[in-house]
């Protein structure tokens, strides 16, 4: 059953600042777990990548091994809003949360696979409406993770309430944008503090505004 009821959040406003705070007070209480873990994701990644040149007499490797990427991306996604989640409920975080993902497996897979099937094909429909769900999409993974909905409920979740403030959210996601250009423009080494940094903050907009769990 749903844990989520919308008539906490009828009236509401994006307070871009204070979610930028809040994320960064949230990251910090974790820093070093949240550069390990992205930085293992990395790896884990180039290996995927690169294992079909490493085994090259195995047939078919380089198909598993490009959909292997393809379908853990999200789920190690997730392992960023999981621990922020924690911290941001004063629970206590072990470096094993980062990959409980895999608990909520399918539904955290679907829910980027379509959300980012719909994005795309809104894109090709002029654009406009491909930008309004990559801006009405930002919470729809946090549904899913910490409302327990399934991928189309979080989706339209997701969609529903950022459509009452949606330029807001469009100014949050610029924000949020130049925020990861900035890690990049550091040397690239940046973006090791500012990609976790980012879903710290959109945690911290999630909280202030659809609330967290108690229980």
């Amino acid at each position: 059953m749903s844990q989520y009821t919308s008539h906490n959040n009828q009236d509401f406003s994006v307070n871009i600042g204070q979610y930028f705070s809040r994320g960064w007070e949230i990251f910090k209480q974790y820093p070093l777990g949240f550069i390990g873990y992205l930085i293992t994701v990395f790896l884990i990644s180039i290996f995927l990548t690169f294992l079909p040149i490493l085994i090259e007499q195995l047939q078919g490797i380089a198909t598993i091994a490009s959909w292997a990427n393809v379908v853990l991306n999200p789920i190690f996604y997730a392992g960023f809003d999981i621990v922020a989640l924690q911290i941001a409920k004063n629970r206590p975080i072990d470096f094993s949360d980062f990959f409980r993902g895999f608990n909520q497996f399918l539904q955290i897979f679907l829910v980027h696979l379509i959300s980012n099937i719909l994005i795309v094909i809104g894109c090709w429909l002029l654009i406009i409406p491909g930008i309004y769900l990559a801006v009405a999409y930002q919470f729809s993974s946090l549904f899913v993770i910490e409302k327990k909905l399934s991928f189309w409920s979080a989706l339209e979740a997701s969609r529903k309430l950022i459509t009452k403030q949606w330029f807001s959210f469009l100014l949050f996601g610029i924000a949020l944008f130049l925020l990861n250009v900035a890690g990049v423009l550091a040397l690239g080494i940046g973006m090791f503090v500012t990609f976790p940094l980012t879903l710290c903050i959109v945690v911290a907009a999630f909280e202030d505004i659809v609330g967290l769990n108690k229980g």
